[in-house]
């Protein structure tokens, strides 16, 4: 089980820094949409081999509900990839920081001027459905284990474009979690908004995948030990 949280603490570290990088030093919504994808499906080659690459708390969510996780294996993902955010934010910082620019903004989740609580709370939650369905899906027992990866990827790259300037897409709760705790204001008052509409929305996806599209029969993990099971 070691292996597969120092695996989630790479995977989650490099997905906040390069994804949350884009943000501070790009200067594109597609951009920022690629590096996210882009790092995603790298983790999903490299680190996935050993962890399942879920880097996202509401991902690790929707895998113990379906039982290809323990539950003791949910916490220290959980924890995995708490610590990785928070150390890809703070290595962000220090690029900033040496780099001469404004090492105050880490590319936190927020809510655009005029989006209500309510309506970001919506918002997050039917993005990280589709997010973490298809996850589910590519991952299941009718996937490619091959494609899933690419897959994944480019619908992250997909849902980014798509709403990237109301709520900056967090679909992970663990993305909002590293800058908002270093940031703290705003990105901080808001987490809670992000923590649980993504939860929620991984929450549901584990339910349709399992009983509207029969993902999980058969899928990895779901046959291994409940100790060491993965997605």
């Amino acid at each position: 089980m070691w292996k597969k949280a120092i695996a989630e603490v790479m995977g989650t570290l490099f997905l906040v820094l390069i994804g949350t990088g884009a943000v501070v030093f790009g200067d594109s919504m597609l951009g920022i949409a690629l590096a996210f994808g882009l790092i995603v499906i790298a983790m999903a080659y490299s680190i996935g081999t050993i962890s399942g690459a879920h880097m996202n708390p509401a991902v690790s969510l929707a895998m113990f509900l379906n039982g290809r996780m323990s539950f003791k294996g949910f916490i220290v993902y959980v924890g995995a990839q708490l610590a990785g955010a928070v150390a890809g934010s703070a290595i962000l910082q220090f690029f900033l920081t040496q780099s001469g620019k404004d090492a105050t903004n880490l590319g936190a989740t927020v809510l655009a001027e005029g989006l209500t609580e309510s309506g970001g709370f919506v918002i997050e939650l039917i993005l990280t459905f589709l997010f973490v369905l298809v996850i589910l899906t590519a991952t299941g027992r009718n996937g490619d284990p091959h494609t899933a990866g690419l897959v994944i990827g480019l619908t992250l790259v997909a849902i980014i474009l798509m709403g990237g300037t109301t709520t900056g897409i967090s679909l992970n709760p663990a993305r909002s979690f590293g800058p908002a705790l270093l940031m703290g204001g705003t990105a901080l008052s808001q987490l809670w908004l992000y923590v649980l509409s993504t939860l929620f929305g991984g929450g549901l996806a584990a339910f349709v995948a399992k009983y509207v599209l029969d993902t999980e029969a058969g899928a990895p993990g779901v046959e291994q030990d409940k100790d060491e099971a993965i997605a």
